[in-house]
This record gives structure tokens, sequence and C-alpha cells, in this order.
């Protein structure tokens, strides 16, 4: 019956696409080859928390979307930015991981924006519901989020708006850069996500860490994460010392996570560090800090650099 549903929602939505194809349309080029987009996109859906981020700030509020890496929902600041807004909550159309296509069909969407990692199988499926964009996939670098933030703006026919965010962020890193410096409150960092099992200190090359950088801190993996990896594996707490700069950003993606870390504070492992003596270790939220991307996500952690460099 379900499949039943599902085709017959697949027909229908087959038929709006060649309706909606005779007005204007743009061809992208993406992972999966051209794409044809409406001018104007009215109905989106986001599997990617980096769609969900770009689209936000370049004014369009999906109507679908995944729940982030660790959660329920979209990321805490992402709500927090809708709220403030006062813009609709998007319908949650599954995690990153695990998509709901009959949830995304239900939402009628004229344009779908994807993660590079999409398997081909499920664009296959997408792709028959509304046009869907899927970034080309690139080595691990800092800058990534802008690249496909770009691509996204253009998706949404919103180049402009997407150029505006992503120049916000680089005057607002460079205005803390030379805040900081002036404060002299630099030094080296590490970021570390703090998990069930224990912490992972995570990679140079995600967008906070750039941040950290480019704000003026040495950002370091005391070399223990593999090439293109986003993070090492889990560190013991006798090893906790390799992680010992001038500031640790510990981050945790749920309660479980909270709970984890606040057992490892009773520790002496963890109270020998010196960065926990000289009161420099900055608890951030995960969900935002290992897991978000986009311009929204860039401007909430330069939001938490500077509470936590100049308070």
């Amino acid at each position: 019956m379900r499949h039943t549903l599902l085709q017959r929602g697949l027909l229908g939505m087959l038929i709006s696409i060649l309706l909606v194809g005779t007005v204007q349309a743009r061809t992208l080029e993406t992972a999966y080859g051209d794409v044809e987009v409406a001018d104007a996109p009215e109905r989106v859906v986001t599997l990617y928390e980096g769609a969900l981020d770009a689209a936000l700030a370049a004014g369009v509020t999906p109507v679908g979307a995944v729940t982030t890496r660790g959660g329920d929902n979209v990321a805490e600041y992402v709500t927090d930015y809708l709220s403030a807004n006062e813009l609709e909550h998007p319908e949650i159309v599954g995690v990153v991981r695990e998509i709901n296509i009959e949830a995304v069909l239900a939402q009628q969407p004229d344009l779908i924006l994807a993660a590079a990692q999409l398997p081909q199988e499920q664009y296959q499926l997408l792709s028959q519901i509304a046009p869907t964009v899927v970034p080309h996939t690139q080595p691990l670098a800092a800058d990534n989020w802008e690249a496909e933030a770009r691509l996204f703006g253009q998706a949404l026919n919103q180049e402009d708006a997407i150029e505006d965010a992503i120049a916000a962020v680089d005057l607002r890193a460079a205005e803390l850069a030379t805040a900081i410096a002036a404060a002299d409150v630099g030094g080296t960092a590490f970021l570390a996500r703090w998990m069930p099992s224990g912490p992972m200190v995570m990679s140079t090359q995600l967008i906070a860490t750039g941040l950290l950088e480019k704000v003026g801190l040495g950002v370091q993996d005391a070399g223990l994460i593999k090439a293109d990896s986003a993070h090492s594996d889990v560190l013991s707490l006798e090893n906790l010392s390799q992680v010992d700069g001038d500031w640790l950003f510990l981050a945790t993606l749920n309660d479980d996570g909270q709970a984890a870390l606040e057992s490892a504070k009773q520790s002496a492992a963890f109270n020998r560090l010196n960065v926990v003596q000289n009161e420099r270790v900055v608890p951030v939220n995960g969900q935002l800090w290992s897991s978000a991307n986009g311009p929204l996500a860039a401007q909430a952690i330069l939001d938490d650099i500077e509470k936590a460099l100049l308070p």
C-alpha cells in the first residue's frame, strides 16, 4: 500500500515538474551531472546541515530538513535563528544518513539540496521528486563551506546574498583577529569532541578550526589525525596531555557526551592539564562546532570565540 502511494506521489510530482519545466530554468553543474533548476524555487528541502544553513543565509526558509548529527532536530543555533526571525521551522524528513523519502515527497519540493556524500541510489529516487543538487566531493579543507554555500546559492538564485554572507564572515574574523592580537590572548588551540567513549581531536581542516586559525590562534591536532579524516581515534584520559595547549575547545553533541565529559572532569588526568589549571577550557556546542557548516554557523562560532577570548 505504502509503495503504491509512493508511486502515485512520484507520478504526480513528475507531472508537476514537467509543467514547471516549461517555465524558466537554469543549469547547474553538480556531482551527478548537469541539473536544471527553476529560477525561483519556493518549496526547498535540505538534506544536509550546510544546505539548511546556506538556504537560511540566502533568505530562503526550507519546508523540510534533516536532523543534525547527534540530535533529534535541526541544530540549536538554527532553531534560535528561526525563532529570532519568526520563521517557520522546517518539517523533519529524516537524518543525514537515513532520509525518509516519503517524508520528502510529502513536502512537494521543487528543489532538493543534499550533501556531497549522498549515495547514487538515493539520488536516483530523490531526483524523481525534484531537481536535486549535490556538491562535488572535495578534499577536507576549512573553506569547503564557502564553495558549497555558493553552489546552494546558485541553486536558489540568490548568489549575491551568499556572497554578502561570506564577506560578512571574513570581515568579522578580521576584526576579531585585530582585537585578539591587541588583547594578547592568542596562543595554541585544540578542538576536541567528547563522545560517550571518550575525546576525539578534531581536524584543523574544519570550519570551526579554520575560524580559530583566522582569528589568530595556532590550531593543532598533535599529529593524531589521518589524512582527509575529520577527527582522531578516541583518546584515553592518560593521553590527554597530547592536547594540552593554551586553549582547549571542548564540544559535546548531546547529553550522553556531556555526561561523559562531566565524569572525566573528576579525574586526576584531566585536572593535571595545564590548560585546565589555567582555566582556558572552553565548552562549546558540538552540533555547531563539529557538525555545522555555512555562513550562519560561522557567525555563531565567531560569537563563541569572541565570548571566550574577549569576555
